[in-house]
């Protein structure tokens, strides 16, 4: 469906176009005019008016329409196609839900196309409309504008991401908590969280250092400014620290995790070196008890009056000696 539509004439808002194709013929007469059209998981049938009269290439809209992509950046002919993940986080679920945002930029329109809830394209829309200066810049401004604020809100996630691995890690080497059967789990579960919010922010890089003048190929992306450059370039540094503070949330999980099933490792170990002692313990007294139990005639001090406390005096003499060295060497 068709969220939002509207004329941009120097950096000004009017009344949406009723016929697309006039909107753009008139648009294409001013240096500063462009169409923006927003979408939210359009049918095909829905973007096909749009893909007829901005002449986008059928590649790009079929990886719009289906969505699931890897953020990219694709040079047409006729317009520029970039994909950006979004993202959200909700800390009290420890959850990373991601959203898709698609930009098909041209010499005189912006057509963005939407997926999920996390895109921001409201807020930067009435962000630019208060901004005219800005968008005046026609189309670049737009989707600097998406990028700048899908990565920003990257660094957000990161900082809460960074928060709850910290509550985690604590709970891991709390005395009373660390040894909870659902901290393992816990720990995967959020290492999960992270792998997902990395595959938003890694495959970001490479578009964003094209946009920014760089990469493999250099110079200037079609239908992007060559004034906007240091613009992205901002972005895509922002975008650098995000990966690196990935990167070290994801090794640091590992880490934990590690941390965690050695400390399970060795309690497990202190639990069974107890349970052997106590079992040693009670093998000797178990001992006496069996061989004065047997059935035999003749057995030394059977018949002796003080047999039976000299036999318990023994057991305990020999728990004590035992709990002892056992308590001596840590095992209980």
């Amino acid at each position: 469906m068709i969220v939002d539509c509207a004329i941009y004439r120097d950096g000004r808002r009017t009344e949406g176009p009723s016929d697309l194709s006039d909107a753009l013929a008139q648009c294409r007469r001013g240096p500063y005019d462009f169409v923006w059209i927003g979408l939210y998981e359009p049918t095909e049938d829905e973007f096909d008016k749009v893909t007829e009269e901005f002449g986008l290439h059928p590649l790009a809209v079929e990886d719009a329409l289906k969505a699931h992509q890897r953020p990219k950046l694709e040079v047409y002919d006729d317009s520029l196609f970039v994909v950006l993940k979004p993202v959200g986080y909700e800390p009290k679920s420890d959850i990373v839900t991601a959203g898709e945002v698609m930009v098909f930029v041209g010499d005189s329109f912006v057509v963005t196309v939407r997926h999920g809830e996390e895109a921001p394209l409201a807020d930067v829309r009435h962000r630019l409309e208060e901004e005219p200066e800005n968008l005046r810049h026609g189309p670049t401004a737009v989707l600097y504008s998406i990028a700048d604020a899908v990565v920003d809100h990257y660094v957000e996630v990161a900082d809460e991401l960074g928060t709850d691995l910290e509550e985690l890690e604590a709970e891991v080497f709390s005395p009373t908590q660390g040894g909870s059967r659902h901290t393992a789990s816990r720990i995967y579960a959020f290492k999960r969280q992270v792998m997902e919010f990395r595959r938003a922010t890694g495959p970001l890089a490479q578009p964003l250092a094209r946009l920014a003048g760089g990469g493999l190929s250099g110079g200037r992306v079609p239908f992007v400014h060559e004034k906007a450059q240091p613009f992205f370039r901002d972005v895509s540094d922002h975008l650098t620290r995000v990966n690196e503070s990935v990167e070290g949330l994801d090794r640091l999980v590992s880490d934990v995790l590690s941390a965690h099933l050695a400390q399970t490792g060795v309690r497990q170990n202190d639990d069974m070196r107890k349970i052997s002692a106590w079992a040693a313990m009670a093998a000797v007294p178990t001992m006496i008890a069996g061989i004065y139990g047997m059935n035999f005639d003749h057995m030394p001090e059977l018949h002796w009056f003080w047999s039976y406390p000299a036999v318990i005096a023994l057991m305990a003499v020999l728990e004590v000696l035992l709990y002892g060295l056992f308590k001596r060497r840590g095992w209980l």
